[in-house]
């Protein structure tokens, strides 16, 4: 199961009808909100569920911007430490210190991620 928070940003004067839609929903569970901000959760099984909610929620009309905030996967971070456990351990290339580390290609942002 997973299980991530969400922040939701409207126009002030759209917050406390959103409020409603949002708690009416089956997308999410309603915490808190100010002016502006709505803050939520919603669970999944799995991050493609949790993304096809955060997806429907970003779609809501007169929402600005959704965006997770943070996430905890329990099964998965099970599956990705049992991969550690597997694996021969830190690639060699990662202790090189003749390499020069600022050509490491990060993608850690998916903002800026280039699909």
């Amino acid at each position: 199961m997973n299980i991530s928070s969400v922040v939701i940003r409207v126009l002030p004067e759209n917050t406390e009808h959103l409020v409603g839609q949002l708690k009416d929903s089956d997308l999410c569970d309603y915490h808190l909100h100010d002016e502006g901000k709505i803050i939520v959760t919603i669970e999944g099984e799995g991050i493609s569920e949790e993304i096809a909610k955060l997806k429907k929620i970003q779609a809501i009309k007169n929402v600005l911007s959704a965006e997770m905030m943070y996430s905890y996967s329990e099964n998965e971070l099970d599956q990705e430490r049992d991969k550690i456990e597997k694996s021969d351990g830190i690639k060699p290339w990662l202790n090189d210190n003749s390499k020069d580390a600022g050509l490491i290609n990060y993608d850690g942002d998916l903002k800026k991620k280039k699909l």
